[in-house]
Order: structure tokens, then sequence, then C-alpha cells
């Protein structure tokens, strides 16, 4: 077995234990309707996109079958929705290593991901809603508040939050264990250097 291949299984198990354990023992859970705010719980997902689109992918299905564990049905849903935004992002990153060098882009990258990630949360609920399959609280709300403001905005803000932290995380620990992106990253450095 070539040493890349077990490197990333390793990075894919470790990054979905601690995406299954964030949700479980964070202190801090805002659970309103539909919508769940667990800071960080995205991390594990967003620290997957620098190593691999297929580490992305195994994550995202990892982390949402944690969800599917502890969470609402909905809640487990919204998670596989995740598997989209992961492994685009992955994708992105593979193809352009050199933006993470690049504040501006990060941000516009952040961005970018955010929005796909809230709109395929939001799609989720959206059929939720439609067939009748949530709570008689998130009827009361209404449409605009429970699936667009609790869900497409909150989650738009949850995304941008948790990508900054594994961001940081990235930027400390890329290099040392060498996720491709960041070995990438360095070698377009030194070629431009």
């Amino acid at each position: 077995m070539r040493k890349n291949s077990v490197q990333s299984l390793t990075y894919a198990a470790l990054l979905i234990a601690l995406g299954i354990m964030i949700p479980l023992v964070m202190p801090v859970k805002i659970v309103i309707g539909p919508a769940s705010y667990t800071l960080a719980s995205h991390v594990p997902v967003f620290l997957a996109m620098f190593v691999s689109p297929w580490v992305a992918l195994l994550v995202a299905l990892g982390t949402a079958f944690g969800f599917f564990l502890a969470f609402p049905f909905i809640i487990g849903f919204r998670a596989l929705s995740h598997v989209i935004f992961a492994v685009i992002g992955a994708f992105y990153l593979s193809k352009r290593p050199g933006i993470i060098s690049s504040p501006k882009k990060m941000i516009g990258f952040n961005i970018v991901i955010g929005l796909i990630h809230a709109l395929c949360e939001t799609l989720v609920v959206t059929l939720f809603f439609t067939t009748g399959k949530l709570s008689t609280e998130s009827y009361s709300y209404g449409f605009f508040v429970t699936v667009f403001l609790l869900v497409g905005v909150g989650g738009f803000i949850h995304s941008l939050i948790d990508y900054s932290i594994a961001f940081s995380v990235a930027q400390k620990i890329g290099t040392k264990f060498k996720f491709p992106v960041y070995l990438e990253a360095n070698k377009l450095k030194k070629l431009d250097s």
C-alpha cells in the first residue's frame, strides 16, 4: 500500500472521529427547530478539504453518520449535504493551492463555500418543510424565519466562523502534517522566488 493512501486514510479516520466527537461534547449547542449551531462542528470537514477531495468526501460522510446518531433526522440530512461543499472546496483547493497564501482569495473562497454550504442545507430543510416533516413550532415561525433566516443566513454565518477556525488551524499544522494543499503551495512559493 502506498504511503499517501495510508496517510490519507489516517487523516480521514482522525477527522471523522473529531467530527463525531465535537457535536457530542461541545458544551454550547443552539438548536432552534431544524437549525443547529455547534461551534467548530464543521472544522473537521473544512480541514479535510486541505488534504484531498477523496478525504473530504469520506469525512463529510463519516461526520454525517455522527450527526444521525446524536441529533434529529433533519440535522443528519443537513450534515449529509456537506458532501457537496466539501468535495467542491477540496477539488478547487487541489487545483489552486496557491490561494492559501492570499488572504483576499481565502476570504472569497470562504464566502463562496459558505454560500454553497448554506444553500445545500436550505434546500434540505425546504424539502422537509414543504412535505410537513418539521415540528409544529417550525411552522409557527413560517418559511422565511425557519428556512431562510435560521438555516440559510444562520448557516452561512456559522460556516464562515467554522471555516475561519479551520483555516487558522491549517495554517499552523498544514505543512507540518503534510497536507497536500500546503505542500503544493510551498512548491509554488519556491518557484516564484
